[in-house]
């Protein structure tokens, strides 16, 4: 099958991250058993979620893996021009969700992993599709013990997310966390007598957000990437039930982008701190008042030598030499510090047109994948 028939395909499934991706991988799977691949599913609890890994060629030696999730993001309040979850052709465009947040990748991985299935390969091609990588990197965690506990593992990994087919050798890590701030209610009119867990919770993000200034002007800098310093950012925050109740209670939820020089334990370590001492000094009068703050979900960073020999060899797979750092996280800080597999990122497409109405990526951009799949077959029938 052509990539753009199985883009097509793919672009069918609403394999949103809240709902199952199951059909989808089915899918896939049976295109690579019907060839020959070994194919092994690696689902999630409920069965309504898997991981695909598959392996076509020997399967005594490591070799090159492509990764890529299947979850996109959801649709509903963005103004389409085109259905969503059909994909349309347009001026040399490829219109759908998913189609440069991942699917495109994922297509041409999956045609070459076909093409592959045809010749007599030295160093064998290695597939995995994740689900749940938009809600942070979530359901790859298993398909990586599985090759954790496995007497081979790849070589080289290619996480296909969008980089104009640039070669990218790093992204920040992210830790996100969930603060609740726990006060006493009382009538608004008497204010002053109680304490407003609103407050409270604002207090707190007002450390954040000096802890930020501080970063930004004398932390860590790395000027490969767009922002070139350690972020924190609150992006969430409830609490109260009406205007006359000073409320009990308020959380927000933040997170921490970082740059492998900075330990986001110890940044998380140093807001813990200042809220305890800041609790401390309400429960005089509040002996109820509360902070705790949980992490719901962390990654680590990507950050690979340049001058590596996976950057080296996908140089010459695609035919770019220069190499940058991607903004968005990608499960390919889990691939090289959880595996020690030597991992860039590199897909068709621009991240530019991800999240976004009428996501799209060229038909320009899908033949230089397939241009780098085939040049990647190549070597594989030779042997690394």
């Amino acid at each position: 099958m052509q990539t753009i028939d199985l883009l097509r395909d793919l672009i069918a499934f609403p394999t949103v991250s809240a709902d199952p991706n199951l059909d989808l991988i089915q899918y896939c799977e049976t295109l690579l058993r019907d060839v020959g691949a070994q194919v092994e599913l690696i689902k999630d609890p409920s069965g309504q979620k898997a991981n695909l890994y598959a392996t076509i060629g020997p399967l005594d030696r490591p070799g090159v893996l492509l990764s890529g999730h299947t979850d996109v993001v959801p649709v509903v309040g963005q103004d389409w021009t085109v259905p969503p979850f059909e994909m349309t052709e347009r001026d040399g465009l490829l219109l759908g969700r998913g189609c440069a947040d991942m699917k495109g990748f994922v297509a041409s991985a999956m045609a070459a992993a076909l093409r592959a299935a045809t010749l007599d390969l030295k160093t064998p091609l290695h597939l995995a599709l994740s689900y749940d990588e938009e809600i942070g990197c979530v359901g790859v965690r298993s398909l990586i013990d599985m090759l954790a506990a496995a007497p081979i593992r790849p070589r080289f990994c290619i996480v296909g997310e969008p980089t104009s087919m640039q070669v990218a050798t790093g992204h920040k890590g992210k830790t996100a966390a969930r603060l609740v701030a726990t006060g006493r209610e009382g009538h608004s009119a008497l204010a002053p007598s109680v304490l407003n867990a609103i407050h409270m919770a604002c207090d707190i993000i007002s450390f954040i957000r000096d802890l930020q200034e501080k970063l930004a002007a004398a932390g860590a800098r790395d000027p490969a990437y767009d922002v070139p310093y350690t972020t924190l950012h609150v992006g969430m925050i409830e609490g109260g039930t009406a205007l006359n109740i000073v409320p009990n209670r308020s959380e927000f939820l933040f997170e921490i982008r970082n740059l492998i020089e900075d330990d986001p334990q110890q940044l998380l370590a140093h807001i813990r701190d200042h809220a305890a001492s800041y609790v401390q000094g309400l429960r005089k009068n509040f002996p109820q008042a509360d902070i705790s703050i949980d992490v719901t979900n962390t990654y680590p960073p990507l950050n690979t030598d340049p001058d590596s020999d996976v950057v080296q060899f996908v140089q010459g797979l695609s035919g770019h030499d220069a190499t940058l750092k991607v903004a968005f996280g990608t499960e390919g800080g889990l691939f090289s510090s959880r595996l020690d597999v030597p991992t860039v990122v590199c897909g068709p497409g621009s991240m530019a047109q991800g999240h976004k109405p009428d996501e799209y990526v060229s038909v320009a951009q899908l033949a230089a994948c397939d241009a780098m799949m085939d040049a990647l077959l190549q070597r594989l029938v030779v042997g690394l």
